[in-house]
């Protein structure tokens, strides 16, 4: 009686809303569930579905054009033997909760639903308690082995790997933060270091080769699936996974398991108490409709972490904890943080905020920040503010001599006057790329935000390694010869650019091997975009940048541009910037907070203003640089409310 009556008022809601069938692996959604439970009866009240909801959801999937998919199908999809059906839907369960065996294992038979249980080896052998993440909660709250098998036997469910002991969390700094123990170095406070790589990558392996022995042990097949422990994943992870048996990773990643989704990232929508219908409807558009942070209002702090760090940890707290409440009260959803030290504001990394091997380290600041800045805030996502060239290494270092060398010019001509490596040695992008795996390794974040030292003026590089590679790109060997031909200067700055953008993407890709799902962002000067031919005195270009990066960030400042109506500046380059296609969708409109011309602060009245007249264009991600919190600059009240006027979330067509 409650399938039929559900399925009749699905299909009633739904007679409007229902998008036209698609086959394939690019439709797949993955729903990640925990207690099927009340919430009275939950460990965990916000994450338990109860069973009445998850009903309802199986009843209004399937009235949608859903169908229950098992891995197996998945798995056959992918090899090519047989295509899934329309609109698949995998259902999991993650941590081995007796309440999927008493509540959710009923109504998977009721409705013929395959499902995947993934369990807790450390968790399925304890006796009498369980470490539940800190908490003791009683074994009784998991299933036993003789409910697994019971499900297993019968063909719908197939039990995958949490993990054996990796779903908590260990030591991932000094301060003492716990993070996800699958892909933390571990932080060893007797010798003040960090795991060693080889170290961090035996015991994930150990771990998962426990985890497929016991299941197997005592199930009578090994798991090939892992559901990575609140989602944290890495590339060593899927690596030693494969190496333990389990080809097949599941993650809470954002965004569609399209085909050049891994079988071993899949990405999982995560069902919680409060997931209405409507949020289940729009979650799976947005996915369908190939829906990303792109069309996401994307709402910036830029933050200096040199104004965080002080010498006096009591004070450093204070600081931080300023921080952590003007994002709350800004209701920003993303923070550009500064993951580098430039304590005498010359543009350059005179020392780093992470461990590493190349450069001197002025606190371990950086990962205790954005960590506390994704748990204690709204904020989806912290990018690193990095820069790419832009680093001051200590005399002695190798390639500390290795510089961008720029032509003595009249001083009217642009000057970019960074302390800069250059990028045309390989042993620099070498160093760099290193500085940039080690901060990957050291701390948790989501994106990377390139600082505006990915430049080169016509007057640069005029050092003997860039001759030799423009050489190799058909130029001259000196820059004059260059700039005297229209055809060759043009030429050489489609290459500089295209060799800049390039060498960014290696940067990211070393970056990915620890944060697969990594977004980056990079600084544009506003020139660029409102004058094409600066690209011959900047080497960017905001329509390779818009096809490079997920997020170009213009700095539409127009104090420092020296504009004589900002009005029309602002208007301009909305323009400029609607003429490039997808652009709108990838440029964020970073404002000037400061006129650093003279130190005066910009009204947060005026700051406002100009954002709201910016949305009132058309523009959808804005941002501001750079924020003064110890006097409470921009204003967060006056800033919220300008914020406010755009919905950060993407709206799917209906």
């Amino acid at each position: 009686m409650l399938k039929s009556v559900l399925l009749r008022a699905c299909a009633l809601l739904l007679a409007v809303s229902v998008l036209p069938a698609r086959a394939g692996i690019d439709d797949l959604a993955i729903l990640s569930y925990h207690e099927i439970a009340v919430r009275d009866e939950a460990i965990t009240p916000d994450f338990a579905v109860s069973p009445v909801d998850l009903v309802r959801q199986i009843e209004w999937l399937e009235a949608r054009g859903h169908h229950f998919v098992s891995l197996q199908q998945i798995i056959d999809a992918r090899n090519g033997k047989a295509p899934l059906p329309s609109r698949p839907v995998l259902m999991t369960f993650d941590d081995g909760y007796a309440s999927v065996h008493r509540n959710a294992w009923p109504i998977l038979q009721l409705y013929r639903v395959p499902a995947l249980v993934a369990v807790v080896g450390n968790w399925m052998n304890a006796e009498g308690v369980v470490d539940f993440d800190g908490q003791r909660v009683s074994r009784d709250q998991f299933m036993s082995w003789a409910q697994l098998r019971e499900m297993q036997r019968s063909g719908l469910v197939e039990v995958a790997s949490h993990t054996h002991d990796m779903h908590r969390g260990i030591t991932g700094n000094p301060q003492g933060n716990q993070q996800p123990a699958a892909t933390t170095r571990r932080f060893l406070p007797d010798s003040q270091s960090y795991e060693a790589e080889r170290d961090y990558r035996e015991r994930i392996l150990d771990d998962l080769r426990a985890s497929s022995r016991l299941i197997r042990l005592q199930l009578g097949s090994a798991p090939r699936a892992v559901v990575w422990p609140y989602g944290s994943h890495n590339a060593a992870a899927h690596e030693l996974a494969r190496e333990a048996g389990m080809p097949v990773g599941l993650t809470l990643d954002d965004g569609g398991n399209t085909s050049d989704v891994p079988l071993d990232q899949l990405r999982r929508i995560l069902m919680e108490a409060r997931t209405t219908l409507p949020d289940l409807d729009k979650e799976l558009r947005v996915r369908e409709q190939g829906l990303t942070d792109n069309q996401r209002a994307v709402k910036v702090m830029h933050v200096d972490l040199d104004n965080m760090y002080d010498a006096d940890p009591a004070q450093q707290r204070k600081n931080i904890e300023l921080l952590l409440g003007r994002i709350r009260a800004m209701q920003v959803n993303t923070v550009y943080l500064q993951a580098y030290s430039d304590p005498d504001g010359n543009g350059s990394a005179d020392a780093l905020y992470f461990p590493n091997r190349h450069l001197p380290l002025r606190a371990d600041l950086f990962n205790h920040v954005s960590w506390l800045i994704l748990k204690r805030t709204q904020a989806r996502r912290v990018y690193a503010w990095m820069p790419m060239m832009a680093f001051e290494l200590p005399a002695g270092h190798p390639v500390a001599d290795q510089l961008v060398q720029t032509e003595q010019v009249d001083s009217t001509h642009l000057n970019m006057g960074y302390h800069r490596l250059t990028p045309y040695s390989a042993k620099v992008r070498d160093t760099i790329a290193e500085i940039y795996q080690d901060l990957a390794r050291s701390s948790h974040f989501a994106g990377l935000l390139f600082h505006d030292d990915v430049t080169l003026s016509d007057y640069e590089d005029a050092g003997p390694v860039a001759a030799a590679v423009h050489k190799s790109w058909g130029l001259p060997a000196t820059l004059p010869e260059i700039r005297d031909n229209e055809a060759l200067l043009l030429h050489w700055t489609h290459m500089k650019t295209r060799f800049l953008d390039n060498f960014a993407q290696r940067l990211a890709d070393v970056v990915r091997q620890e944060v697969p799902d990594l977004r980056t962002a990079r600084n544009l000067y506003a020139q660029v975009a409102l004058n094409p031919y600066s690209a011959t005195w900047y080497a960017q270009s905001l329509t390779a940048s818009v096809a490079h990066y997920d997020f170009t960030a213009i700095m539409a400042m127009p104090y420092m541009e020296q504009a004589a109506d900002h009005g029309a500046f602002y208007r301009d380059m909305v323009a400029r910037v609607k003429a490039v296609p997808g652009a709108m969708d990838r440029v964020i409109f970073e404002l000037q907070a400061t006129d650093w011309r003279n130190g005066q602060r910009i009204p947060s009245e005026e700051i406002a203003a100009t954002v709201t007249a910016l949305y009132d264009m058309g523009v959808r991600h804005v941002g501001y640089y750079p924020d003064n919190m110890f006097q409470d600059h921009p204003d967060t009240a006056i800033m919220a409310r300008a914020f406010a006027r755009r919905s950060s979330e993407p709206e799917p067509a209906p």
